[in-house]
């Protein structure tokens, strides 16, 4: 067995796009491995990027494919042969198959009978098919955005690839992508190695190569030293530690390729500003780590991640100009921040006028409108002593919420926007169950994120979202495959976890019908949520598949009904008598279609006329229904489905002595008529048949 390393060298790739193409990198190339039968069950693929590379070393690939042997088909048998004699086809076909025209085979097929001929395929080396087929692979990696850079040339890529790598052990396979043919010689860190090549001289050695010249080519290597360092570089400051950020690791992790960390400080005369605008500032205009004292407020530090390495005196210059890049910063914030409050929310209404928007539907003073009438209905409809809410903070946090559009800091930090209008209300001094719910307004963001912590907030949050939903979708915008420009299915994704999540009375019918759509659109925007529901169960709560289809068959409008019944069924479906009194159900449904389509009808009121041994079911089903019905009633679906597999022995029983579709029409009707009254009865909480058994 040997090793196969490939690195394609870019110039500097942006750091949001480098995971999901370094995942594909590898997932393709184990892929084609695979498919060509280079590697087995124990190979090991493992990849690697920086901002200038993407790479991938596959451990166990086979010098060469087995020789092996495969039929191929030709014509008929009658073209081939005539009165036992080849036919000029017959000899074609076998001179194309390399073998004499006496070794040709007759061979049965539904069609009739044809020739066949067992041709020796004789294996490939690796370097052979890898030279054939990865540069197709490569450049078929997805990119958010292409680029050409060769004139006159057809392919399209993130960036313009510099260098190529690709070996097996020791031996460069003879290959090339976008005219950049492929040898050992890799790059190290631009700065700290300069230009000179990294040779490399076996496939193993990839990350000892690249370390020696300055390059942690491994993402979680790199990864866990950045960790490290800011922990390090936090010590210098008694009781600090570095506020927790994921996505920022992330970031700078796929910005540096030798990462270091600095510790900076700024004045204390700026921690009177928010810390949402403070932190902001710091991490997505500067991408610094932000600095807590042990009261987890925050301090006059900041952490830097450099992707270089600098001597003490090195350091020091780049801390002050880091400082004096945030301090700017900071002042244009508190600019910002004095002149906008000359203006309170209340007086910028007007503005909304101008500031659009969606070109085809109006302005955000149009938008807010909307808003308030859909707030209105879906007030309307709230009966909600569990989470209480003010209808006049409600109605007054939904006309603000838009406003801080028009404020300056808004224009340049628009991350944010919602968060600057909470502020601004607190600082105004309006209530704070309006200032609350204009802060959360656009929580959750991502389907990781909590909700809004206030009824107001939830309120606002959904008539905002349902209502953008519901006009993209009347002006033909609603999302197609995997595109959806104006983040549809992230803005229903949040309705579905605050109704999820949050106490309020409210069912996906109650939101769809307060968005005021018309009944030409209500269909498409309740299945649009009804796929969304279908993504938070199965995807967001891990839900098994086959739970969630049972789930939304019996209908899901209450979403946090269906996440109950979901728990339920995930808990008891492990159960052998409630797996057998599913397969039952399945097996009920495909008895009623056959009957359907055989047109063989049935009435309820015939049951009485059942032979005796079917009487049994028809008694207990009797029996446990009403008491199914009650604990559906008190939404107790674990002890409902415990009930319900009580009935395996009796479904088992009945359907080991009854033949269902019985030759004598009134029996046959009468025992249609009491599986479909079974099942009815008790599929009410899940479609039982969409449950994989077995």
């Amino acid at each position: 067995m040997a090793d196969f390393l490939l690195e394609i060298g870019l110039e500097e790739v942006p750091a949001r796009m480098i995971a999901g193409a370094e995942a594909e990198l590898g997932k393709r190339v184990g892929e084609l491995l695979k498919r060509e039968q280079l590697t087995g069950g124990d190979a090991k693929v493992t990849t690697f990027s920086t901002p200038r590379r993407l790479a991938v070393l596959v451990e166990g690939v086979r010098a060469k494919q087995a020789d092996n042997e495969k039929v191929v088909m030709g014509p008929s048998w009658k073209i081939a042969f005539k009165d036992g004699t080849a036919t000029a086809a017959g000899e074609a076909f076998a001179k194309k198959a390399g073998i004499d025209v006496g070794e040709l085979k007759k061979i049965e097929t539904p069609k009739g009978e044809y020739v066949g001929a067992t041709v020796k395929l004789t294996g490939r080396t690796a370097a052979e098919i890898l030279a054939a087929e990865l540069a197709k692979e490569v450049l078929a990696i997805y990119w958010a955005k292409n680029m050409y850079w060769r004139a006159g040339k057809p392919e399209r890529f993130v960036r313009p690839i510099r260098w190529v790598v690709a070996m097996i052990d020791a031996e460069v396979v003879p290959m090339e992508i976008a005219g950049i043919a492929a040898g050992k010689a890799s790059r190290g860190h631009r700065v700290l190695f300069g230009e000179a090549p990294v040779r490399i001289e076996g496939a193993c050695q990839y990350r000892e190569a690249l370390r020696a010249a300055y390059v942690i080519a491994d993402v979680a290597e790199r990864r866990q030293t950045i960790r490290k360092a800011l922990d390090a570089a936090t010590r210098k400051v008694e009781g600090a530690r570095w506020r927790e950020d994921e996505a920022l690791v992330e970031t700078v992790t796929h910005l540096t390729e030798w990462p270091t960390v600095i510790l900076g400080d700024f004045e204390s005369e700026y921690l009177d500003l928010p810390e949402e605008v403070l932190v902001t500032v710091m991490r997505d205009h500067q991408k610094y780590f932000a600095v807590e004292n042990a009261g987890a407020k925050l301090a006059p530090h900041f952490l830097a991640v450099l992707n270089t390495q600098a001597n003490d005196e090195g350091a020091a210059i780049i801390r002050h100009g880091n400082a004096r890049v945030l301090r700017a910063r900071f002042k244009d914030a508190r600019f910002f921040w004095e002149v906008d409050q000359k203006t309170p929310l209340a007086q910028r209404m007007e503005s909304l006028k101008n500031v659009t928007f969606q070109k085809e539907l109006g302005s955000y003073y149009w938008k807010t409108e909307q808003n308030l009438a859909v707030a209105n209905a879906l007030a309307s409809v709230v009966k909600n002593a569990d989470a209480p809410f003010d209808e006049a903070s409600l109605f007054k946090a939904v006309e603000l919420a838009k406003t801080d559009l028009t404020t300056e800091l808004v224009k340049e930090f628009t991350e944010l926007q919602g968060i600057v209008g909470g502020l601004y209300a607190r600082a105004q001094g309006l209530d704070e169950r309006i200032a609350l719910a204009i802060y959360d307004q656009y929580t959750p963001a991502s389907i990781d994120d909590p909700i809004p912590v206030s009824a107001e907030g939830q309120l606002l949050g959904i008539a905002d979202r349902v209502q953008t939903i519901v006009a993209m979708f009347g002006i033909g915008n609603a999302p197609t495959g995997s595109k959806d420009p104006f983040g549809l299915r992230r803005a229903a994704n949040g309705i579905v976890k605050i109704l999820a999540e949050s106490s309020l009375r409210l069912t996906l019918s109650d939101v769809v019908n307060a968005s005021g759509v018309d009944d030409l659109g209500r269909a498409q925007v309740s299945e649009f949520f009804n796929e969304r529901l279908q993504f938070y169960l199965k995807d967001v709560r891990g839900f098994a598949y086959d739970v969630v289809n049972a789930v939304l068959a019996t209908g899901a409008d209450d979403v946090r009904d269906a996440l109950a019944r979901a728990s339920a069924l995930t808990s008891i479906r492990g159960s052998g008598d409630f797996a057998a009194v599913s397969a039952a159900c399945k097996r009920i449904k495909n008895i009623l279609r056959q009957a359907e389509e055989k047109g063989f009808r049935y009435d309820d009121r015939k049951i009485g006329k059942l032979a005796l041994e079917g009487i049994d079911l028809w008694d207990r089903s009797k029996e446990l229904a009403p008491q199914v019905a009650k604990l559906r009633e008190q939404k107790n679906y674990g002890e409902a489905l415990a009930l319900i597999a009580t009935l395996r022995p009796t479904i088992d029983q009945f359907f080991d002595k009854v033949m269902v579709l019985d030759e004598d029409e009134a029996v046959r009707s009468a025992n249609l008529g009491l599986i479909a009254e079974v099942l009815r009865n008790f599929s009410t909480i899940a479609d039982f048949s969409e449950i994989v058994t077995g």
